[in-house]
């Protein structure tokens, strides 16, 4: 299996049971290849961790290229179902990217991350905001106005410096890097992030 890495304490899976999150992804993007829709799990099979409700993203890389990213910022289904269909969606469903197809399965890579529910960051400035941001560890979300976007923790390896980081989360949102205002809202998550790639995960 490829290295697991961990954004929220030491935690709160287990190896087991991430590879089963992992096994899920893979499982129901192989279900969509063949039916057009994310498999059904049956919960009874998971561990009582894995079907309390939780916010999570699915990410895929292929030749170390994004391939596809859909998740959620709110915990509305047992987690084995959310991967199951952030999972298929990131597959099929990302707007940026053509649905996979089965000739680009052997070469994907899966990562999943699941998310803290996000605490809301009171700030008065760019500056203030910037200071308490902790690189490699904090999911933001930006919202005004309607616009919202979010950074995962793992983006922190493209992005180091936190005004980086938040110039390129305000274009995501529509907004200028250079643009502040009261009204803007910020949160903050922490994630436990963890991945395999399909030839690790069909040989475990």
């Amino acid at each position: 299996m490829a290295p697991m890495h961990s954004t929220e304490g030491a935690g709160l899976y287990s190896a087991e049971q991430r590879r089963a999150l992992l096994a899920l992804a893979l499982a129901s993007i192989r279900h969509g290849l063949t039916h057009g829709r994310p498999a059904r799990p049956n919960l009874d099979d998971y561990a009582d961790a894995l079907r309390e409700p939780r916010a999570a993203f699915v990410t895929l890389h292929r030749a170390g290229a994004l391939r596809g990213c859909i998740g959620s910022l709110e915990a509305e289904q047992p987690l084995a179902l959310e991967v199951a269909d952030k999972a298929f969606a990131a597959a099929f469903r990302d707007p940026r990217f053509p649905a996979l197809r089965a000739g680009e399965l052997a070469d994907l890579a899966l990562d999943i991350s699941v998310l803290a529910p996000p605490e809301p960051l009171p700030v008065a400035s760019e500056a203030e905001l910037l200071g308490i941001l902790r690189p490699g560890i904090d999911g933001l979300i930006l919202s005004e106005h309607g616009r919202r976007a979010t950074f995962l923790p793992s983006v922190w390896e493209q992005l180091p410096a936190p005004a980086d980081f938040l110039a390129h989360l305000k274009r995501k949102a529509g907004l200028a890097a250079s643009h502040w205002s009261r009204d803007m809202r910020f949160e903050r998550y922490g994630s436990e992030a963890f991945g395999a790639s399909v030839a690790e995960l069909d040989a475990d």
